[in-house]
């Protein structure tokens, strides 16, 4: 980490048990990701409550290049010297969760969907509304016009590239959802 574990306790006593918890916490995060520029823990009580205890709230700051994860906990319940710690233990978690799904789209694990896939127009039948698609790997697909995408069958030309789903008819593969690709199909 660039700049030094920042952790602060406002309207409550200094407690190094705390502040040992969370720089172990803080530990697991760096091992996740070695590139957090700083972070900034504030323990605070804000209310003091005679009758309905004092509640307590964890907020977490972590900068990251280009980025910043903040998680913020509260707990109403009494305040005991586990509860504090079951609190922050919660707002880890929480910030671990976010930590590791910013390394994963850094990293571009991420899932990409696959774009559809591409064939010609190699036959229209405009007056019975039906028409055939060559596929890249060389198979012939029927069509029907309502599977055109924005009522574009009339327009759909011999050789025209289009993007389509494939799904199984009552005799064989067809083409579903097929939509006119390039400068000349656009509607």
């Amino acid at each position: 980490m660039n700049a030094p574990l920042q952790v602060s306790f406002h309207n409550m006593p200094h407690s190094d048990l705390v502040e040992s918890a969370i720089r172990d916490a803080v530990t697991r995060l760096e091992a996740l990701y070695d590139r957090i520029t700083s972070c900034r823990v504030v323990v605070d009580q804000p209310h003091r409550h005679h009758r309905q205890g004092n509640p307590t709230q964890v907020r977490i700051d972590l900068k990251l290049p280009g980025s910043e994860l903040v998680i913020k906990r509260k707990s109403s319940d009494i305040l005991a010297p586990g509860d504090l710690l079951g609190v922050i233990h919660e707002a880890f978690e929480d910030l671990h969760r976010q930590l590791d799904q910013f390394v994963n789209r850094r990293r571009r694990f991420v899932k990409n969907h696959d774009a559809p896939p591409h064939a010609k127009v190699v036959r229209v039948f405009p007056m019975d509304g039906y028409g055939f698609l060559e596929t890249l790997d060389g198979r012939e697909l029927f069509f029907h016009r309502n599977s055109v995408l924005d009522q574009g069958f009339d327009r759909l030309q011999i050789g025209a590239e289009v993007t389509f789903a494939e799904e199984l008819g009552d005799e064989r593969p067809q083409a579903s959802t097929v939509k006119p690709v390039g400068r000349h199909n656009h509607a």
